[in-house]
């Protein structure tokens, strides 16, 4: 049951045709929406419920996907399960690219949905329709981008687009795929920003940093003797390894750089490194 004050709350749920991920973005005037909005299951299916969220919906939304629900049995379930469906929204996509969304009639205005095949889209307390829109149509055109940076470009450009009227505090992307997650484990990405002035910027910030830390690198290129004493040194000034600066990659600046700020998945061996690396280590550690 809804007990607490108007929130406002926008979110896109959507699959990846390519590979068949699924993911959820949201943004609210909520603190830590993440923690609560957004649900997913890889080969199951995706699920966003808000505003006042009924934390139930989304594993129930997921068991009834698991077990070959479709779109018509969901909302007939949620129905019987709360007896005030008609102020929330939910807006979920199935392992087959089916995309119900669904705002109750007493929803906070601005409130509405928008969907299609393999997303659906849905906000309340917003400035007006054209949020929707913008989040849709961006989610739609930005097929050039990876799946998680295209959800969260749809995201920032429907807050740029008035987003919602309360304001901004929270955001959060969550993206699942079959063995893609660290160690093959679910979710492939969670992050959340729980309370911040630009949510959506610093979630965006922090994707780049996931991609850096957890992604597959390219095998690089062979770094020049001025890099490698520079590494050297910030080794050694961390304690890392004993030796001083020579500007020659041997095997102790080799072990000690493996465990330097979990760049393992970057990193092949050898005195060659990805610029992308080089440069957050150069930036992180000017």
């Amino acid at each position: 049951m809804c007990k607490t004050l108007p929130i406002g709350t926008f979110t896109l749920v959507a699959r990846d045709p390519n590979t068949g991920d699924l993911g959820i973005v949201v943004a609210s005037k909520f603190l830590a929406v993440g923690s609560v909005v957004p649900w997913a299951r890889a080969k199951v299916g995706a699920i966003a419920t808000q505003p006042c969220a009924n934390p139930s919906l989304g594993p129930i939304g997921l068991a009834l996907m698991e077990a070959g629900a479709g779109p018509e049995d969901i909302l007939a379930v949620f129905v019987r399960n709360d007896p005030e469906l008609a102020k929330p929204q939910f807006g979920c996509v199935l392992a087959s690219g089916e995309s119900p969304s669904y705002t109750g009639q007493e929803c906070h205005p601005w409130a509405g949905s928008r969907w299609g095949p393999e997303y659906a889209a849905q906000g309340n307390l917003l400035t007006g329709p054209g949020v929707l829109e913008t989040l849709e149509r961006i989610f739609l055109q930005r097929v050039d981008l990876p799946f998680p940076e295209r959800l969260l470009e749809a995201l920032l450009q429907a807050d740029r687009a008035g987003g919602g009227r309360r304001g901004r505090q929270s955001a959060a992307l969550l993206v699942v795929g079959e063995g893609k997650g660290y160690g093959g484990m679910e979710p492939w990405i969670d992050l959340r920003v729980n309370d911040h002035p630009e949510p959506i910027l610093e979630l965006q910030r922090r994707l780049g940093v996931h991609r850096l830390l957890f992604g597959r690198g390219g095998p690089g290129r062979p770094l020049q003797p001025d890099e490698i004493a520079w590494i050297q040194t910030l080794l050694h000034r961390r304690g890392l390894c004993a030796s001083r600066a020579s500007g020659l990659w041997d095997e102790a600046t080799e072990k000690a750089f493996a465990t330097l700020k979990n760049l393992q998945g970057r990193y092949r061996g050898g005195s060659a490194l990805e610029e992308a690396t080089l440069r957050y280590l150069q930036e992180k550690f000017a």
